[in-house]
């Protein structure tokens, strides 16, 4: 199926666009569904998995056409990459192929918004090589964009309009990604994640590292994104000019760390309301370019819905119209 939107993204017209939340939080603790490794796409597997991910993408789909906003549909392939794949007993083939059927399945959902007069964007989810919150083996850009490169081009060949690397915490790997991405002529969004002081788990400041990909790259990412972090980590001033590169946000519920997230054993929803409340903040304050809106870990359609009830009135309805 041929991309609907590779040449143009809607959500780059500026109207407000929701994604998913946490994924794997939810299928985990909400619906007691064990995911090895974080890995969603093992639930393709399984009878039944396929119905699952349906299931869930439906109701934000719901939530979007609610609020009358777009929706990123963001497939279940955070952990679908080669070394992830060989730890489950996957070989590069069925990978390869689980990775198209995670898109085919957004497809299938993205036309069900478009017959109800709603605009979807599917993007192919990348996610770190290696722990989302340590960069304990810190690969080159060159060999970054060499491990990705696999999982972007299964996206492209599958008429996916764009792809994202969510959790990006060290600026070679998301450099390597968006090298990926220019080579299969995939649009891109690069998401950062940041620890409580607003740096990456590298201890480079945000703002240095989104200048670097763009320096490195020729500013290909369409735009970026922050993501596994809540709103209070990420520190950001209205007079730096990087953040007009940033249009996305994905942010915890919780405001523990991500050390403190990895010991809990239990979810931390935190408070639905509050945080819808400080997404509306950002974008009124440090980020006026802010329209990709959802959540991450612990966040779920409580969450996005209160989000767009809170932001809806800072967009215009005809902005993400067809």
């Amino acid at each position: 199926m041929d991309s609907l939107y590779r040449n143009a993204l809607p959500q780059l017209d500026g109207g407000l666009f929701l994604t998913d939340g946490g994924i794997e939080t939810s299928l985990i603790f909400n619906d007691g569904l064990e995911l090895p490794d974080f890995a969603a796409f093992d639930l393709f597997r399984r009878p039944g998995g396929e119905t699952v991910l349906r299931q869930y993408f439906r109701a934000y789909a719901r939530i979007a056409m609610r609020f009358g906003a777009g929706l990123i549909l963001e497939s279940a392939t955070w952990r679908a990459s080669a070394d992830w794949g060989e730890r489950l007993g996957y070989s590069r083939r069925e990978l390869e192929f689980v990775n198209r059927r995670a898109i085919a399945l957004l497809q299938g959902v993205r036309q069900e918004l478009n017959d109800a007069g709603a605009v979807a964007v599917v993007s192919g989810c990348v996610g770190p090589r290696g722990d989302g919150y340590q960069p304990a083996r810190v690969m080159s850009a060159d060999e970054a964009r060499g491990y990705h490169r696999a999982q972007v081009e299964a996206f492209a060949a599958t008429g996916a309009d764009m792809a994202s690397a969510i959790t990006m915490n060290y600026v070679e790997e998301a450099i390597g990604v968006a090298q990926a991405a220019r080579d299969t002529g995939m649009p891109v969004a690069l998401s950062f994640t940041v620890e409580t002081d607003g740096r990456l788990p590298t201890g480079q400041p945000l703002g240095e590292a989104i200048a670097q990909v763009d320096a490195e790259t020729g500013s290909y990412p369409s735009y970026y994104m922050l993501n596994c972090a809540h709103p209070d980590h990420l520190h950001l001033k209205s007079d730096s000019q990087w953040t007009l590169r940033i249009r996305g946000l994905r942010a915890n519920a919780s405001r523990k760390s991500h050390a403190e997230l990895n010991d809990s054993a239990e979810l931390d929803i935190g408070d639905p309301g509050e945080l819808a409340g400080q997404y509306s903040a950002l974008k009124r304050s440090v980020l006026p370019n802010l329209n990709v809106m959802g959540g991450c870990c612990g966040t779920d359609q409580r969450h996005v819905e209160q989000i767009a009830a809170a932001c809806a009135p800072l967009f215009t309805r005809e902005a993400v119209k067809a």
